[in-house]
């Protein structure tokens, strides 16, 4: 049996399909890097309006994925937003590919992952000159083909859990004393998939 997971497991079906919407998987990503931010800053980024991002912000509220952050902004119209959890959240394919329609948020969820870590790690790409040579030294891509059983490839992914999560506390103690020169947000892509060649 595998480690209980540190982020909230998702098994409720409408919950899950809140991320069915590919906008509120990018207000989500957006939002957990910023740590706090209005409909409006993120209305910029993914330049959409603000009353369509506050809509999108509402129903994730409504979820329990974002709620409003207090002791920001000094007039009472703005409202500024954070996520629930810094612990994130995950799921498991299995608690919902019973039933037609919950395979099918499954699919749409992590296809919409995909297409938002494929487009963030695009626009690095396409900026990576902008970044200098020391951060395009230290920056990654790699691909390694293993031969491994279900189990291997479970155990090999808590281990680098582990890994990520170490590296991931020593940045927020990190900033949380002061140390944020040449900090910056980082993020790692990591994918264990079976397939036959």
């Amino acid at each position: 049996m595998r480690p209980q997971r540190e982020p909230e497991q998702i098994t409720d079906l409408s919950r899950l399909k809140a991320f069915t919407n590919p906008l509120r998987m990018q207000l989500y990503r957006l939002l957990y890097a910023a740590g706090t931010a209005t409909a409006s800053q993120l209305a910029e980024q993914v330049d959409q309006a603000p009353s369509l991002v506050s809509y999108h912000l509402r129903k994730l509220a409504e979820h329990g994925f974002v709620a409003e952050a207090s002791g920001h902004g000094t007039d009472g119209r703005e409202r500024w937003w954070q996520v629930a959890s810094e612990k994130g959240w995950g799921f498991r394919d299995a608690d919902f590919t019973g039933t037609p329609e919950g395979a099918a948020a499954v699919g749409a969820v992590l296809h919409g992952i995909l297409d938002n870590r494929s487009a963030q790690y695009r626009a690095y790409l396409d900026q990576s000159a902008a970044w200098g040579a020391e951060w395009t030294d230290a920056a990654f891509s790699s691909e390694w083909i293993m031969a491994l059983t279900p189990a291997e490839l479970a155990e090999m992914s808590d281990e680098l859990e582990v890994v990520t999560r170490r590296w991931r506390q020593r940045g927020k103690e990190a900033r949380a004393a002061g140390d944020t020169d040449g900090r910056e947000h980082v993020s790692v892509h990591l994918y264990g998939f079976p397939f036959r060649p």
